[in-house]
C-alpha cells in the first residue's frame, strides 16, 4: 500500500480480503462488525475507513483511554475488547452480503464466542443482525438471548454512510453498553 491512503487499485482489489480478528479469551466485550470495508481489506485494519466513527465513539463512550488508530487495534485486547465480523470477506457495502452469508456468519459467531468466551457480542449493525440470527423485531441495545453464553448488545452501525445517526447519540448508545459492563451486569445464561 503506497502512503496511508490505498490507491483506487489496492482498494478494487481488496475485495473479497480477510482481515484478522482482534480476539483473546474471556474479553469483556467482542465487537462484531458486518464485514470489512475495502479500506479495511486494503489495509488489514477493522473499521480502517476515514469517516467511519467506531474509534472516535469508542473513545468517547468510556470504552478506551484516547482515541486509538485503526492500526493500534491490537491495544484493544490489554483494554478487555476485541474485533470481529459477522462475514469476513471485505465489500464495497455490505448490502453486497447475501442472508445466507450472515445466517452462516453468526453459526461461525456462536462457535468462536463458544471457543473464546466474552462476556458480551456487540454486534454493530442492526439490519444484519436481524438477519443473520433471523431476529426481525430486535431493537438497539441488550437482546432478550445468546450467543455461545455470551450477552447480545445491538449498536447502530458506525459507518459515516449510516448519517442519521450522529457521533454523540452513537457515543450514548455505545456507553449503554459501557454501563452494563462496568456495572457487572448479567449477561451469560448458562
Amino acid at each position: 500500500m503506497s502512503g496511508d491512503r490505498p490507491s483506487a487499485q489496492e482498494l478494487e482489489a481488496a475485495s473479497g480480503a480477510v482481515i484478522g480478528d482482534v480476539l483473546a479469551p474471556d474479553l469483556k466485550v467482542l465487537f462484531c462488525g458486518i464485514n470489512p470495508g475495502l479500506w479495511s481489506g486494503a489495509t488489514g485494519f477493522h473499521f480502517a475507513r476515514p469517516g467511519n466513527r467506531f474509534w472516535p465513539v469508542l473513545h468517547v463512550s468510556g470504552f478506551t483511554p484516547r482515541e486509538l488508530a485503526p492500526a493500534e487495534q491490537s491495544e484493544l485486547l490489554g483494554m478487555g475488547l476485541g474485533i470481529t465480523n459477522l462475514v469476513a470477506r471485505a465489500s464495497a457495502k455490505a448490502a453486497e452480503l447475501s442472508e445466507e452469508e450472515l445466517r452462516a456468519g453468526a453459526q461461525a459467531l456462536e462457535a468462536k464466542v463458544q471457543s473464546y468466551r466474552p462476556q458480551w457480542v456487540a454486534v454493530v449493525g442492526i439490519t444484519a443482525y436481524r438477519a443473520a440470527f433471523g431476529a426481525k423485531r430486535a431493537t438497539f441495545g441488550k437482546q432478550d438471548r445468546t450467543i455461545g453464553g455470551a450477552g447480545v448488545w445491538v449498536l447502530p452501525n458506525p459507518s459515516g454512510l449510516n448519517a442519521h445517526w450522529s457521533a454523540a447519540t452513537l457515543a450514548a448508545e455505545f456507553g449503554q453498553l459501557r454501563q452494563a459492563v462496568m456495572a457487572g451486569d448479567e449477561c451469560r445464561c448458562g
